[in-house]
């Protein structure tokens, strides 16, 4: 199963809904293009709702600072939500839990960018 990802606003947060794998090849690629998408709209505060992203690898991990770092350059903010045990526990091992802003519901998601 590749990635899907769908994009919606709430408010002026813009959401991507991602289902599938970030790996590398596609997966990767295709979060890479959306956040850039993103960004070249004027996009600036970004949440990624990851739970229905069943699995992610090293190259996965890689695109999700890879967009942090993007977006953070461009002044913008990049949050998760919705992480699902396995991805909480890779970015816990790999101290990136620490970088990243994480939500369990949207509203207060949505909330923290104001």
């Amino acid at each position: 199963m590749s990635l899907t990802i769908s994009h919606r606003n709430v408010g002026d947060v813009a959401v991507l809904d991602l289902s599938g794998k970030i790996t590398i090849g596609e997966g990767s690629v295709q979060l890479r293009n959306a956040v850039k998408s993103l960004l070249e709209n004027g996009n600036k505060n970004i949440l990624l709702n990851l739970g229905d992203v069943s699995y992610v690898d090293s190259s996965g991990i890689g695109e999700l600072v890879h967009s942090y770092t993007t977006v953070k350059n461009q002044q913008g903010q990049l949050k998760l939500l919705n992480l699902t045990k396995k991805i909480q526990d890779l970015l816990m091992i790999t101290k990136l839990l620490t970088v990243f802003d994480t939500f369990d519901n949207e509203a207060d998601a949505v909330a923290s960018f104001a």
